[in-house]
């Protein structure tokens, strides 16, 4: 089964020109064309998934491209993509852990200004 560029859109949230962004950009090199229509396949989708999974994570397009290029290679560069997913995963780690801090903030402060309203709510006039 095959999928249009608008039908690929659709699933991810994308408009059809980001998709063409990311295959002029070399992200897609491996999408089908007939009479110069992209055509998605199954594999294609899940490729796209992992592109959208490294995007955010912050990874830049260039080196998602490389990633692209690692997965065109075959097997012989299995050990080049297991490194980036395990730096990947690091990263993200680092971003939750970042993130959890900015919400601790944000609770301690819910928390404050609760109590500052209550404070005031009960303070004799």
């Amino acid at each position: 089964m095959y999928y249009t560029i608008g039908e690929v859109a659709k699933m991810f949230n994308l408009t059809p020109s980001t998709i063409r962004y990311y295959d002029k950009e070399g992200l897609l090199p491996f999408v089908e064309r007939q009479s110069g229509i992209r055509q998605f396949s199954d594999e294609d989708i899940n490729m796209l998934k992992t592109i959208e999974c490294l995007k955010e994570t912050g990874m830049p397009i260039k080196d998602i491209k490389i990633f692209s290029q690692w997965c065109l290679e075959g097997d012989d560069t299995l050990e080049k993509r297991q490194e980036m997913f395990y730096q990947r995963r690091e990263i993200v780690k680092q971003q939750m852990a970042d993130l959890q801090n900015i919400l601790n903030h944000i609770e301690y402060k819910c928390d404050y200004y609760k109590k500052a309203i209550e404070a005031k709510k009960n303070k004799p006039l």
